[in-house]
């Protein structure tokens, strides 16, 4: 592994210019919430169909918001097959909808990775489609210095027209079950007050990635009280699990160097919870491996609602901010919202778990979170 992170990054604006996005024609505003919603499915998968099928039905959203592709049993999808057969329907089915859509999210058993096994997130180049830049190669600091996300720190709520982009997530998991447990988890969530659980490592000196992450963990748990919810922070060199389900998770996983696997597996969520860990491969796949670093589908299986991984090597610039995350969805924002204002990146290895109109704290939204 080879994270790193360039300190400028940490609550960073954009320097210099951020591509703008190719024009669109002008869509009516959404409703409701269903109506903000394209749904993914994969034809040659029967569960990604029970899957669509099911979370259409629970959230209201009509038949006319589904795609329904022809793609590959596979983790990976070549670059030209990723444009033709999921980039070109998509943008045709969201060109022919009368409202403008803001959310799209896949299905299990869609590939979750760009041409090869260190490529890209199908997830992320779908949501930076209309972007006229292209992605970045390698650790690139020019690229960094005039390029992010655009939705990055926003403190209101999202709308592609004017962010230029799409919120992707994706209801994924080892089992359909789980996967139907993720959208029931979404709907039954409630504004609980923790408790918020961060399993940080003792304090580092430096400005490297493992430092700056590390010092994130500190200020989410230091700042997120003020907000009237209850954080547990471990500053300990042990790898530990909370006693009781919680609401929020953020843990080093196995980049801990004192990782314990029954430990990462006791760990139970409340509905509506969220986590990140500090891995960089934890959603290479979804599917059946042995051995590796550890995985965020176990925390799927566990009971989060919401969670962000990658597909392969991302660096720590990538990882999402725990202050912003947090900040962001106990303020109103859903799920969706408060992962992609919390990740830099754009066009990058991330994907983010769950359904985007997951929103406990809404009701208590805060005015730069109403639609």
């Amino acid at each position: 592994m080879t994270f790193r992170i360039l300190p400028l990054l940490v609550g960073a604006l954009c320097v210099g210019a951020c591509a703008a996005p190719a024009p669109r024609v002008a869509k009516r505003a959404p409703a409701t919430g269903a109506e903000r919603v394209l749904v993914v499915i994969n034809t040659r998968s029967s569960a990604s169909d029970s899957v669509g099928r099911y979370y259409v039905k629970r959230r209201g959203i009509d038949p006319t918001h589904i795609v329904r592709l022809a793609l590959p049993l596979d983790d990976e999808i070549g670059d030209i097959a990723f444009q033709t057969d999921i980039v070109l329907p998509v943008r045709a089915a969201i060109a022919a909808l009368p409202v403008r859509i803001d959310f799209i999210v896949l299905t299990t058993d869609v590939p979750i990775r760009v041409a090869r096994k260190n490529g890209y997130s199908v997830d992320a180049m779908l949501a930076g489609m209309h972007l006229a830049i292209p992605p970045m190669v390698g650790l690139d600091s020019v690229w960094l210095s005039r390029y992010r996300n655009p939705y990055f720190n926003a403190d209101g709520p999202f709308a592609s027209d004017r962010y230029g982009i799409y919120l992707v997530t994706r209801l994924d998991c080892a089992r359909v079950a789980d996967c139907l447990a993720l959208v029931d988890r979404s709907i039954a969530a409630r504004p609980m007050p923790g408790p918020f659980f961060f399993d940080a490592m003792p304090p580092r000196r430096g400005t490297d990635g493992y430092a700056t992450m590390n010092l994130l963990l500190y200020r989410a748990a230091f700042r997120l009280p003020q907000r009237g919810v209850g954080v547990q922070i471990d500053t300990t060199a042990a790898f530990v699990a909370p006693s009781v389900p919680v609401m929020g998770y953020v843990s080093w996983g196995s980049n801990d160097s004192r990782f314990d696997s029954v430990a990462y597996h006791a760990v139970r969520f409340l509905p509506g919870a969220l986590a990140e860990t500090f891995v960089s491969t934890s959603a290479r796949t979804f599917g059946p491996v042995h051995g590796g670093q550890s995985r965020i589908v176990d925390l799927i299986a566990q009971g989060v609602t919401g969670v962000k991984g990658y597909v392969s090597e991302p660096f720590t610039l990538a990882l999402a901010n725990p202050d912003i995350l947090f900040d962001r969805y106990l303020r109103g924002a859903n799920l969706a919202e408060a992962f992609y204002a919390a990740s830099y990146m754009v066009l990058w290895k991330d994907l983010v778990i769950g359904d985007p109109l997951c929103a406990p704290y809404a009701m208590f939204q805060e005015p730069s979170f109403n639609p």
